[in-house]
């Protein structure tokens, strides 16, 4: 049965964001991505939420996209969900190592039971099978704010890799970039904690009002969720127009200090060490869309730009190609992902080194959260500044780390990483 569809004026937007969300905890699977009114999201909505499931894909380790694609041609509907880190890996780390983080497997994609989309004030709901104005009016009900509904108890994390282990590897990875095994490579490391019971509406609530973010996301799969305030964008597709803005360089804000703040932002906009590496990520960017986008359209329509958000600056730069109407759209993902910035470069060299140094699996953490149309158009985000849950085990864990090149300090990288870690930590133990 095709969708039918209905708009709803909404006065507070704000308020009513939070009302969705908790609507939409009576679901066992929804996706829900929200701008935080970030205008140069290019996004055509403020947030939308994928409630319930029609029908699904998990996406296996063989043949992959190409089943993927088989299910998307099948539907011709929306579809959310998404991409693993190792999606595209042959050689995926054993999951025995990763016996502490939250699985949420290689990628799974839904068709939605129900759409909303909340933009210029007016919601809109697509759904074939319910009543549009009981949805909303139940929608409307909802509490205004998000309560947490179960106590936390006391957090200890802990580390995949001592202090030491961290240094000693960051050692020789610059070693193997003096050799020339690859140019710069992200090394993260792996934070968890046991026996947790969290309340996760609540702490992406406080996650993305501490942190709001473009490419926000609060991602349900059954027992797991995903609490993501990402500021990044992987790839959109609109048309025959592909874009991508990888994010390397980062400068911490000073709210309290103006001057500090803009002298903040000037040390990112004038580093040559940040400049030097957002061109490798950009070239690497502009190297895998040539392998999808027709001759001579792919461009850097904007370098070193720098952006304000919450906590710190950040150096984004954007990669603009035209592909042919004939090419797939996972033959698209095929060729970009995963994403340079969240890599190195050469790509292919500095995954191996990743597999090889890295204790655990990377899972959902640098993969992506998104949507397909039904026309093939998409918006994918890059999984990083995000929390993962896993509510029966009562597991949950998270990632830090940062670009490594022959230059970096490995105490500097290790304290960096430590200071991003805590950032998450306070947002759990401070509620």
């Amino acid at each position: 049965m095709e969708n039918k569809r209905s708009a709803f004026a909404i006065d507070d937007c704000r308020a009513f964001k939070i009302k969705m969300l908790n609507w939409s905890s009576r679901f066992n699977i929804f996706c829900f991505l929200d701008n935080s009114n970030y205008a140069a999201a290019e996004t055509a909505f403020d947030c939308m939420l994928a409630a319930g499931c029609k029908t699904s894909i998990s996406l296996p380790g063989d043949n992959t996209l190409e089943k993927l694609q088989q299910f998307s041609d099948d539907n011709k509907d929306w579809l959310f969900g998404h991409f693993g880190y190792d999606v595209l890996n042959s050689n995926p780390k054993d999951q025995d190592a990763s016996k502490h983080e939250v699985d949420f497997g290689n990628g799974f994609f839904f068709v939605p039971e129900i759409l909303l989309r909340l933009e210029n004030h007016e919601l809109i709901i697509e759904t074939a099978y319910h009543d549009h104005q009981e949805i909303f009016n139940d929608i409307n009900e909802q509490d205004r704010v998000i309560k947490k509904n179960t106590p936390v108890n006391n957090i200890e994390f802990k580390t995949a890799i001592t202090k030491d282990e961290y240094i000693s590897i960051i050692n020789i990875l610059r070693g193997h970039i003096l050799r020339g095994d690859c140019y710069e490579i992200n090394f993260c490391q792996s934070f968890f904690a046991d026996g947790v019971s969290a309340d996760p509406l609540f702490y992406y609530h406080q996650l993305s009002e501490i942190s709001p973010n473009p490419f926000s996301a609060l991602y349900k799969l059954n027992d797991k969720y995903c609490l993501c305030a990402s500021p990044e964008r992987f790839l959109k597709k609109t048309g025959t127009k592909l874009i991508s803005q990888p994010i390397k360089g980062t400068s911490k804000r000073n709210h309290l200090d103006p001057l500090a703040d803009e002298q903040s932002r000037q040390y990112l906009l004038n580093s040559d060490k940040e400049k030097s590496e957002n061109v490798m990520v950009v070239d690497l960017v502009r190297n895998d869309m040539s392998k999808i986008c027709t001759e001579g359209s792919v461009h850097v329509k904007e370098l070193f730009g720098i952006y304000s958000f919450p906590q710190v600056y950040q150096m984004i730069s954007t990669v603009e190609g035209e592909v042919d109407p004939n090419v797939k759209w996972t033959d698209i993902i095929k060729a970009c992902f995963p994403m340079g910035s969240m890599t190195g470069a050469p790509k292919i060299r500095v995954m191996e080194l990743i597999d090889k140094y890295e204790s655990t699996s990377r899972g959902l953490f640098s993969g992506s959260i998104g949507y397909i149309t039904a026309g093939n158009d998409f918006d994918f985000n890059v999984v990083i500044r995000s929390l993962m849950y896993d509510e029966t085990k009562k597991i949950i864990s998270f990632k830090a780390g940062g670009g490594i090149t022959f230059n970096s300090d490995p105490e500097q990288e290790y304290e960096e990483s430590m200071l991003k870690a805590g950032a998450i930590i306070r947002i759990l133990k401070n509620n």
